[in-house]
């Protein structure tokens, strides 16, 4: 665990997944010589092809704990359990948000097991914890009841269906969707605990707005300070500007003193079909509550192909189930006709980061390669 001392430290810190060691070679030794210090540096997935970690100071995220404690109440008398990986923001912030507080903060070392999970947060009396969609659906579907100590799951990562969601507190789980990202060292923007009904409220440290297009635009003492890129084997930096112009669309509005933010989609999830710019978010949530109605342990995904007719072709990739053909016909019998399902492709797994979403861009490249194979 980090005490006090690591916080308030001068040294940088290396959030490194154990598989992509290779992607960190050199930039410790790049960073002290550049003189760059109290920064943690995160990879993220960016388009370019090359590693690209996010620079966050020690202070960003010890600003947001602060916001985020208050939101959630937390104190001393909290008990975190980080399920989720440290070398992501969302398991690493919850080290600081307990320092804070004061909670106990305890790590979940077993391989996910929804059953594993829900008798470690019962036996330990877990009050907090921090989880992504794919983790409530596995608790949904195997039908397991919240623990009485758990008042809090933040779900983040990735947007959880008014299905799931529903499923989930019909089984007790105190669930609040959150909205972030790596930039940001964590939340930007949660569901209430007084007003779980609520869209997400946007955390008193950050400045929001939109731009013509609706997309968030974001200022704050949490956002990250730069991003090191390695290109041609030499790590450079590339500094951030007080503002982040991201590529999510949002509603914003205030009501009740408080702020709010709705997570419409992001820019990159619309693809041109025909002609027609087609948002790809309403579709695939569509699909995760099909398979959430169908029990199925793993909801298909839907990847966009380019294709030279229709400009893009919806490709169905799935993992072997005998409710595929009912999901795909249902699917199929609720959208237009423009928004259908080209082709389906069965995968054994579905390749998976480590926060177990969807590795999109390994998948799309697979399903690429089938089709030129």
């Amino acid at each position: 665990m980090y005490d006090a001392a690591f916080w308030t430290s001068t040294t940088c810190h290396l959030a490194i997944d154990p598989r992509r060691l290779d992607d960190a070679a050199g930039l410790a030794e790049w960073a002290s010589s550049q003189g760059l210090k109290q920064l943690c540096f995160f990879q993220t997935s960016g388009s370019e092809g090359f590693p690209k970690w996010v620079a966050l100071s020690k202070q960003a995220f010890l600003v947001s704990a602060t916001a985020v404690n208050q939101h959630l109440n937390s104190n001393a008398d909290d008990c975190w359990l980080i399920a989720l990986p440290e070398h992501h923001v969302g398991g690493f912030a919850i080290q600081a948000r307990a320092l804070l507080s004061g909670a106990r903060v305890l790590r979940h070392t077993q391989r996910w097991d929804p059953l594993i999970f829900q008798q470690d947060c019962t036996e330990r009396s877990v009050t907090l914890v921090s989880l992504v969609p794919t983790q409530v659906h596995d608790l949904v579907r195997a039908k397991l009841p919240c623990p009485r100590s758990l008042r809090a799951a933040i779900i983040g990562g990735g947007g959880i269906s008014p299905e799931l969601s529903s499923a989930a507190r019909e089984l007790g789980w105190p669930v609040l969707q959150s909205y972030g990202m790596t930039e940001a060292a964590s939340q930007i923007a949660t569901q209430p605990l007084d007003r779980p009904d609520m869209p997400m409220q946007v955390l008193p440290h950050w400045q929001t707005r939109t731009d013509e297009k609706k997309r968030l635009i974001l200022s704050g003492p949490a956002l990250a300070s730069g991003y090191a890129l390695r290109q041609s084997g030499s790590w450079h930096w590339q500094a951030m500007t007080s503002e982040l112009i991201t590529r999510d669309l949002v509603e914003l509005h205030e009501q009740d003193e408080r702020r709010w933010l709705t997570f419409l989609g992001r820019e990159a999830g619309y693809v041109k079909i025909l002609g027609e710019l087609i948002h790809l978010g309403p579709l695939q949530a569509r699909l995760n509550a099909l398979a959430l109605s169908l029990d199925m342990p793993c909801a298909p995904v839907i990847v966009p192909i380019p294709d030279a007719r229709r400009d893009t072709m919806l490709v169905l990739a799935a993992e072997p189930h005998p409710a595929i053909e009912t999901l795909t016909r249902l699917y199929q019998e609720t959208t237009e006709p423009i928004c259908h399902i080209q082709r389906t492709h069965l995968l054994q797994t579905l390749p998976r980061t480590a926060l177990a979403k969807v590795d999109m861009p390994a998948l799309s490249q697979h399903l690429m390669s089938l089709r030129s194979a």
